[in-house]
């Protein structure tokens, strides 16, 4: 979707929500936990996981859903070719289809369902995943990613390119999570910024901020901080 903001022409565009699944998790359950089996994990090429349902995490009981949780162990040859593959930081922003085996190398399907990874801890020394079936509300940080800094005229007069806000945290149906933002300041001059309530979604996603208003970047002239004007 595109649209031009506030006469600048500042083009905003979300990509499209992750209409397909560009990976499958494998993973199998877990009977034991504790620090000393998730070691062994760890020795073993594996890595700790639990998924569960995000209601659990809200601070009132009753708003709670039926946590659904497990706890399980995925490889972590896998895990690392799909960060690659993917790219940090849309790691969080992409769903995945997961299964969950009886065990390794068996091809008994247990449980499958598609999930959105909400947390990692370290170096991938344990995964934390909700589930995101169709239709569930899940509050995710979405990436903002700035193109046209090589056009941009107040890059070119002298002005440098300033990241206010490198995440917009939303509240929306799990099939409507969009990869990225992107946000287009190949027009921008001097002075020009882009606001939260200046990027178009879907219809069903629900910004999480008390101030719409707040700018997510800007332009700013080298007088105020002095800094490198940015290369391009």
């Amino acid at each position: 979707m595109f649209r031009l903001w506030r006469g600048l022409k500042t083009v905003v565009q979300t990509s499209p929500a992750n209409t397909h699944h560009y990976h499958t998790i494998q993973a199998i359950p877990r009977e034991c936990t504790g620090s000393r089996i998730s070691s062994r994990d760890r020795t073993q090429g594996r890595i700790p996981a639990v998924v569960f349902s995000q209601g659990l995490l809200e601070k009132n009981p009753s708003n709670r859903s039926p946590s659904r949780k497990q706890i399980l162990t995925t490889e972590r040859k896998q895990i690392r070719s799909i960060i690659k593959s993917v790219q940090p930081p849309f790691f969080c922003s992409t769903r995945f289809q997961l299964q969950i085996r009886a065990g390794s190398g068996s091809s008994v399907l247990l449980e499958s369902g598609t999930i959105h990874r909400d947390e990692e801890s370290g170096k991938i020394l344990n995964l934390v995943f909700v589930w995101a079936d169709e239709g569930t509300e899940l509050k995710v940080d979405v990436p903002v990613v700035f193109k046209g800094l090589e056009d941009c005229p107040g890059l070119k007069k002298g002005g440098y390119f300033k990241v206010i806000r490198s995440s917009l945290k939303f509240q929306c149906p799990a099939e409507h999570i969009p990869q990225k933002i992107e946000v287009d300041v190949s027009k921008l001059d001097i002075d020009d910024r882009v606001l939260m309530h200046d990027i178009e979604v879907h219809p069903s996603m629900k910004l999480l901020s008390k101030n719409e208003s707040m700018p997510i970047c800007k332009i700013a002239p080298t007088y105020i901080e002095n800094p490198e004007p940015i290369k391009v």
